[in-house]
């Protein structure tokens, strides 16, 4: 296993054990709503066949998979994460559907100063929970050649989100972050690179340069029924993140959280589920010529 810095031991723990353990459970809805973002980002910027791609925060590898389809035989992908869990679970996924030219490691990226050298890197939500993005990002500029592009998938604001934001608002304001709390925390939230100007300037000072942001709008279905989003959104996301951090706390006023909760999302039910907005930065960049 490579070095975790000791900054970031707390959001392993938090990926490696229960969010592990919520993404897996809740799977199907989470893999549905955010791998069509991702591959939105492979179409409109894919890799070459035959590149050297690095996918960051990779989580099962389903993206891993799709972008090794993408460079072919000759090409090749290592997939990294910091929770030892879900590369696990990617390295035997990917075993049984018999992709060859996939790899995965766990790596703190922050931490990481790649030994291989890689044609494009991207990444699927993966790169907003860097503790301290710019270190981060100049690790991943240094490990691709010169020339190299780079590929990453982040959301957009709150309010063009309110999948996300409308339970946030129920939740917060009766859930207060505790000042103390024996759950760990798992580094900054998912809105941290939605503001394009900061963005751009943590790209910048990693070194890349012909920055470009594209905005993306896709529906997400966050539950078949008004019962499955409440329990998403108080298992994953900002509220849920309140929610367990507030431990006993929350636990004693769920039944309300879970009654406000639905009336925030009855807006949303279709006849195919709980469907709402999503929306995203396509964000591309590449490192220097020599």
């Amino acid at each position: 296993m490579s070095l975790v810095l000791p900054e970031n031991l707390e959001s392993q723990e938090a990926w490696n054990g229960v969010l592990f353990d919520r993404f897996v459970q809740y799977r199907n809805i989470v893999v549905e709503g955010l791998a069509p973002h991702g591959t939105e980002a492979i179409r409109t910027d894919p890799p070459a066949v035959g590149d050297r791609v690095l996918d960051i925060g990779c989580g099962f590898g389903d993206a891993s998979q799709e972008l090794a389809a993408a460079v072919g035989p000759t090409g090749s992908v290592l997939g990294v994460d910091i929770a030892p869990n879900f590369i696990e679970t990617a390295r035997a996924e990917a075993a049984a559907a018999g992709v060859g030219n996939v790899r995965f490691e766990v790596h703190d990226v922050q931490a990481t100063r790649f030994e291989d050298t890689f044609d494009y890197a991207f990444s699927r939500f993966g790169t907003m929970f860097f503790d301290n993005p710019v270190p981060a990002l100049r690790n991943v500029r240094q490990a691709l050649k010169p020339g190299g592009r780079l590929c990453i998938v982040v959301w957009r604001r709150k309010v063009d989100n309110p999948w996300m934001y409308e339970a946030e608002k129920v939740v917060k304001p009766l859930v207060p972050e505790p000042e103390e709390t024996d759950e760990p925390r798992c580094g900054p939230g998912p809105f941290s690179m939605a503001d394009a100007d900061t963005t751009s300037g943590q790209l910048k000072s990693a070194g890349f340069v012909d920055i470009a942001l594209r905005r993306h709008d896709q529906p997400i279905r966050t539950g078949k029924t008004l019962d499955e989003a409440v329990e998403v959104n108080l298992a994953l996301g900002p509220a849920a993140e309140a929610v367990r951090l507030a431990g006993d706390q929350a636990a004693a006023i769920r039944p309300q959280l879970e009654e406000l909760l639905r009336r925030a999302l009855a807006p949303f039910e279709t006849p195919d589920g709980i469907v709402a907005q999503a929306s995203t930065w396509i964000v591309t960049a590449r490192v220097p010529d020599a």
